[in-house]
């Protein structure tokens, strides 16, 4: 009896959850591969992943511009070859792969992509889709629906690379044998911390942490059982989520990043914990500088969070968002990219972020010139 297929198959659960193989995995993540757009290399597979970076990014409403920036600043700097996995609306498609097309010509095939469907399970689709923002609780599904690739770097739209992607994959390699994922803090001072001041459920650690940026082994996600507070008995992955959600769905704000800071709450040995200049975010340094790494060796990683690339309250945000987005490939990137940034900058030090304005250039101007020497042997 094929029990995904027998519609009159019933099965009370305690814990809201049908078991894994009674279409709770099965049946529903198959229809992200019915529908892939692009061409799924072998580097997709985990045997490949040592050689080639997987990224990952969820696109829905008004955000191809927005990630197709980010995307941008990961193929300009990284080194080793990346392969995309873009889940967008199914209107985004045929503009992302035109985009990308386009690209792999001026970039000799640096990378790959494969663009997917926003999938949910769906009797319950319409509720994780509107979790947070649109789509963004897709990233709790990736080792489910990714099951051929070893690790994966997740980032939201907003975020944009200032040093090669080589260097935050290569945190994998410092995961000890326990820890599963890795992000930075929600907060590096505990005065202006959201969870600790204001959340209704547990979190990680003193102050939580932020899933904008996000790297996992995803491997061993899909082998862990997790501790959790709703029963005595460890949950995989795909069986904690929606208990997860049904429990704490009226004392969450930040959707997923919520139920992740539950589920590392929990299993606190599980997360890797890497610093601030790897998700630098407003709330560094619009009450002031609070990410001393960056204040020492510059901003590696830019999540620009708020909106802040689209409106003028944090215009060093702005500025780098702005620079990278006009950059003509190929182009002499001192020349087109870091000079007319750094002029750009210096207009924003009314800001306390724009005071510091020499902490957004400082990692940003080692990436360009190693660029420029790719340009000029033409690499």
């Amino acid at each position: 009896l094929n029990r995904c297929k027998d519609v009159s198959v019933s099965f009370w659960n305690p814990y809201w959850m049908l078991p894994t193989g009674v279409c709770a995995v099965n049946c529903f993540w198959e229809s992200a591969f019915r529908h892939q757009v692009g061409t799924w290399s072998p580097a997709g597979t985990s045997k490949n992943s040592s050689w080639r970076m997987h990224l990952a990014v969820v696109a829905c409403g008004q955000r191809l511009e927005e990630t197709l920036t980010m995307l941008k600043s990961a193929v300009i700097f990284s080194q080793k070859p990346l392969h995309f996995h873009i889940f967008a609306e199914d209107e985004l498609h045929a503009k992302f792969n035109s985009s990308l097309e386009t690209w792999k010509t001026a970039f000799h095939q640096k990378f790959s992509h494969t663009i997917y469907p926003i999938t949910f399970p769906a009797e319950t689709a319409v509720v994780w889709k509107k979790l947070f923002k649109p789509c963004a609780s897709q990233r709790l599904f990736l080792p489910l629906i990714l099951k051929n690739v070893d690790s994966l770097l997740y980032v939201d739209t907003d975020i944009l690379f200032l040093r090669p992607m080589d260097d935050i994959w290569a945190f994998l390699e410092d995961f000890n044998h326990t820890q599963i994922a890795g992000m930075a803090p929600e907060h590096e001072e505990p005065r202006i911390g959201w969870y600790n001041r204001f959340a209704r459920h547990p979190y990680y650690g003193k102050t939580g942490i932020n899933s904008g940026v996000m790297l996992m082994n995803m491997t061993r996600i899909r082998k862990k059982y997790f501790k959790n507070d709703m029963t005595t008995a460890r949950l995989k992955w795909e069986d904690i989520l929606l208990p997860l959600f049904k429990k704490y769905k009226l004392n969450i704000t930040w959707g997923d990043q919520d139920l992740l800071n539950i589920i590392f709450h929990h299993n606190p040995e599980s997360l890797f914990i890497f610093p601030c200049q790897w998700n630098y975010r407003p709330d560094h340094c619009m009450y002031g500088s609070n990410c001393k790494p960056a204040e020492d060796v510059g901003i590696f990683v830019l999540h620009g969070n708020r909106g802040v690339y689209h409106d003028e309250k944090q215009p060093a945000f702005r500025a780098m968002y702005e620079a990278i987005k006009s950059y003509p490939f190929g182009e002499d990137p001192i020349r087109s990219l870091l000079h007319p940034l750094e002029k750009e900058l210096q207009k924003t030090t009314n800001t306390y972020c724009g005071r510091i304005h020499q902490v957004f250039t400082q990692q940003l101007r080692k990436s360009v010139r190693t660029l420029q020497g790719n340009i000029s042997r033409g690499r």
